[in-house]
């Protein structure tokens, strides 16, 4: 979706395994709510114990376009996004998905 970036922070923390219940607000993280109109979403990025590096490319105030590079997670490790209510979500639970290839819900 493409939007305006509303919220940017970066957290520093630990590098448990990515899986880990707690990795989600204990490991290093950046937390990103973007959105158009009154739809938002948040988008948190979350460096797991061999990543240990995230890199991003936005802050509060810019643009983002649909399909645009947002950052990106050393190494790789665990995206979470956070959908509005009534997001119709396209894809299934472990499915492999592919950054900028799959469609992961509908608005």
């Amino acid at each position: 979706m493409s939007g305006l970036v509303r919220y940017f922070r970066y957290h520093p923390g630990k590098y448990l395994v990515a899986w880990h219940p707690k990795s989600s607000t204990e490991n290093e993280r950046t937390t990103i709510v973007y959105g158009l109109g009154q739809t938002e979403i948040l988008m948190r990025q979350i460096a797991g114990a061999l990543a240990k590096r995230i890199k991003w490319y936005i802050g509060e105030g810019d643009r983002v376009e649909q399909g645009g590079d947002m950052g990106f997670i050393k190494f790789g490790s665990r995206v979470d996004l956070f959908l509005p209510l009534g997001t119709k979500i396209e894809v299934a639970m472990d499915q492999h998905v592919k950054g900028n290839k799959t469609v992961i819900a509908r608005l």
